[in-house]
């Protein structure tokens, strides 16, 4: 393993933003992941994980010691019982895993269509969308412990799965390397239809009794109208998606924002807590931030305000600025802080 020097990492993220890695290597087998690790630790170097770089923004000033960027394929699918439970390598690109369990009628994956990145990413985030999240069907993730090289396999409790956040995100953040995930899929099961957006979209194509495929066809749909599918002729391309994650309030928290609003009707959806889930692109915009507005080379999406895009000649500074101001309002304007969906890496 050979790893090069200072690779500017702007080009491997879809903001296309950031400085350099001072060490950069792309592995291709589990082998070379191991060998990441251990080349990273004779030289008391950190070792970061690079996926499809759709949720991290890197620093103008790059980062210190070896990134990995991680490119190992393989599936696996064997019956279990009534089930089928697929094993896909971290490398593996996530919408092509979907694409191919809804094309084999496997239930479970659907609403997460269009989702970029790879399957490694997909248990560090609790990746959810349309109300399905990974968590739903994961069964074990297959991992490396960084601290003693050790390869373990987490089950869901072991992985602490919550709303957008898992042990992986924030309870030991670096400690692991996902080098597969395992996902418990339904044969011939319904799909998930539990979103308003995607019944609408259903109804508007006359779908009266939606498959698998119909669904997925939903779902893309939605994402593209919104500009959160990879598409290189999309003037918002240059994005992490959603940059902020829906916060999750107490009742009373909630009825303050639409009074503080001046609107009753406030988009939420109940937790089976009790508390209430607010939507972060609704407080956006309520605190005076449109949908394509510019602060400089910086701006929001013309599609969508949970997005923040990096147009020609912005700086991963310039990205920071503008979320921390958006956070910043929202919080003075409504009390309600946002929190960052991509992850910052700084020197």
């Amino acid at each position: 393993m050979t790893p090069r020097e200072d690779v500017r990492l702007g080009p491997y993220t879809t903001l296309g933003v950031g400085g350099p890695a001072r060490w950069f290597v792309e592995t291709t087998d589990e082998a070379a992941v191991h060998e990441a690790l251990a080349w990273a630790r004779a030289r008391g170097l950190g070792l970061r994980v690079l996926g499809g770089g759709s949720n991290v923004v890197v620093a103008d000033a790059g980062v210190a010691g070896l990134v990995v960027k991680l490119a190992t394929r393989g599936l696996e699918a064997r019956e279990v019982g009534a089930a089928v439970e697929l094993t896909a390598a971290a490398g593996e690109p996530w919408d092509a895993l979907v694409a191919m369990a809804v094309g084999r009628g496997w239930a479970g994956l659907e609403c997460l269509s269009g989702i970029p990145g790879l399957v490694g990413a997909t248990p560090i985030q609790n990746v959810g969308a349309y109300g399905q999240e990974v968590s739903d069907t994961i069964v074990a993730v297959r991992a490396l412990d960084t601290r003693d090289g050790a390869v373990i396999s987490l089950d869901p409790p072991a992985c602490r799965f919550a709303y957008r956040d898992s042990r992986f995100r924030s309870g030991e953040p670096g400690r692991f390397v996902v080098l597969a995930v395992t996902y418990r899929l339904r044969p011939g099961g319904a799909p998930t239809v539990a979103y308003a957006d995607v019944a609408r979209d259903l109804e508007a194509r006359r779908v009266g009794a939606p498959t698998l495929p119909d669904v997925r066809a939903s779902v893309l749909a939605i994402r593209r109208a919104k500009s959160m599918v990879l598409d290189p002729g999309d003037p918002n391309r240059r994005s992490c998606g959603s940059f902020f994650t829906n916060p999750i309030v107490s009742a009373a928290e909630a009825a303050r924002v639409g009074a503080a609003a001046g609107d009753a009707a406030v988009p939420r959806w109940p937790q089976a807590d009790g508390r209430v889930k607010l939507s972060a692109a609704w407080l956006i915009e309520r605190a005076g931030f449109a949908r394509g507005m510019r602060a400089g080379p910086v701006g929001l999406s013309t599609n969508h305000a949970l997005a923040i895009v990096a147009h020609e000649g912005a700086a991963a500074a310039d990205v920071v600025a503008f979320a921390r101001r958006l956070a910043t309002t929202v919080e003075g304007r409504f009390g309600v802080r946002l929190t960052w969906e991509p992850v910052l890496w700084e020197a």
